[in-house]
């Protein structure tokens, strides 16, 4: 474990916590009939795609208020 942690750069315990996550839930992910997938409620979708415009309009705005502060 910390070989790989060292290759990859990542903490050898979360390499164990994954690995006993992957041995845990591996099975299910291979049965037949699995889960469905969540139903997506459609006002919540559209309330987030509400924000992200909010957001893109606001970064936006943003971006060109500082544009003299940072030289783009």
């Amino acid at each position: 474990m910390s070989e790989l942690g060292a290759e990859y750069g990542v903490h050898p315990t979360m390499i164990h916590q994954w690995k006993k996550a992957l041995l845990d839930g591996a099975a299910d992910i291979f049965e037949r009939g699995g889960k469905k997938s969540p139903e997506v409620d459609e006002d919540t979708v559209r309330a987030l795609h509400a924000k992200i415009g909010e957001l893109a309009v606001a970064n936006d705005f943003l971006s060109r208020k500082l544009k003299p502060w940072i030289g783009k």
